[in-house]
């Protein structure tokens, strides 16, 4: 049976169906109990959350669930790069255009741009959620060991073979191997973003050859087809973004959601306008306004919190043309809009395409 599966067996799934989990404030604990409550593992992207954020995601989580799910954070061991008043002046005149359109002042330095990862880290390991995913790097062997403690499954995420090796020498649990048709940021760690551009197709096989950890395909899988393609691969399980992103449970804004069934979401492209670190996201005006400046943008999060002192007063007045509107390559599959039916299909679609192959 396809649902039967080492990451089945080991997280208590009825599907090998984990959903992406989204940075930027557009997960929602709604989304991450519907897909665990149908079989699959729900995630919560918690980069941006504060520790007692976390603390009452969890909580929250586990009253409208009793299903394994996952909280991810992206692991930052830097220290937050600097700003000089001069950088700050210079990416605000950028940005102060759109600051006159939507009607806003512009914004004051913050005292971080970015949340305290030691802290969120903190906050983690005390929530003892069932499984912690990580991206942008490796746990320190503290933070996996602490983890291996509590009882928490660990999930690393890959753009390369080096990095799938890496991860399962650290030890963490199963890792991620996501193509470039993926939506959202790529994860990489040991090159460059744009120096681990593997599709899905041809990085799945090469990472399950490498390590005897389970691996998780992700990148452009939206349908059953896609499942049974990364199942044949090598895969163990599938991790799918955009289709749950695009579900009326996600915590995306409506003119997100409604974006990702339209044409122009087939178009899209990789770009640091948004964070400064490289995501896939339908094509917009201000990503390529923010062309002109790709050489001098200021380092994720810096550039992240900019493009974010925009987002509130765009989703209010409904202008997608400022918004990181992340999706992966497969957007144009998308037709479910409730978690539920998303699931339905792609049990219903995997089993059926199995069928006609033995057939």
């Amino acid at each position: 049976m396809w649902t039967n599966t080492p990451i089945t067996k080991a997280l208590d799934l009825l599907y090998p169906v984990i959903q992406g989990p989204f940075g930027g404030g557009v997960s929602s604990t709604q989304l991450v109990a519907a897909v665990s409550n149908a079989g699959g593992l729900g995630s919560f992207g918690a980069n941006a959350l504060s520790p007692a954020q976390i603390t009452e995601v969890v909580t929250d989580i586990r009253a409208k669930t009793s299903r394994p799910f996952a909280i991810n954070l992206w692991v930052m061991t830097e220290a937050e790069p600097g700003l000089s008043a001069a950088t700050f002046e210079k990416v605000g005149g950028w940005f102060a255009p759109y600051y006159r359109e939507l009607g806003l002042e512009a914004p004051k330095p913050p005292a971080r741009f970015a949340q305290d990862y030691a802290a969120q880290i903190e906050a983690l390991l005390e929530a003892k959620p069932p499984v912690a995913s990580f991206v942008f790097g490796i746990p320190s062997k503290d933070v996996l060991q602490a983890c291996r403690k509590r009882g928490i499954f660990t999930i690393g995420t890959a753009t390369t073979v080096e990095e799938a090796e890496a991860l399962e020498e650290a030890g963490l649990d199963a890792v991620v191997a996501t193509g470039l048709e993926a939506g959202g940021h790529r994860p990489s760690f040991l090159r460059s973003a744009e120096d681990s551009l593997t599709g899905t197709l041809a990085l799945v096989p090469q990472v399950a050859d490498r390590v005897k950890i389970p691996v998780i395909a992700a990148g452009a899988i939206a349908d059953g087809r896609g499942v049974v393609a990364a199942l044949a691969l090598g895969a163990q399980a599938v991790q799918i973004g955009t289709a749950f992103l695009g579900c009326a449970e996600s915590g995306a804004p409506s003119v997100h959601r409604e974006m990702l069934f339209q044409p122009e979401a087939r178009d899209t492209q990789l770009t640091r306008a948004f964070s400064g670190r490289l995501v896939r996201a339908i094509r917009n005006r201000f990503m390529d306004d923010m062309t002109k400046h790709a050489a001098d943008l200021p380092p994720y999060p810096i550039q992240n919190w900019f493009s974010g002192s925009l987002r509130k007063a765009a989703i209010e007045q409904g202008k997608a043309d400022f918004l990181s509107l992340q999706a992966g390559q497969g957007a144009g599959l998308l037709k479910e809009r409730t978690a539920q039916a998303l699931m339905d299909k792609l049990v219903r679609e995997t089993s059926a395409a199995l069928n006609a192959i033995s057939r």
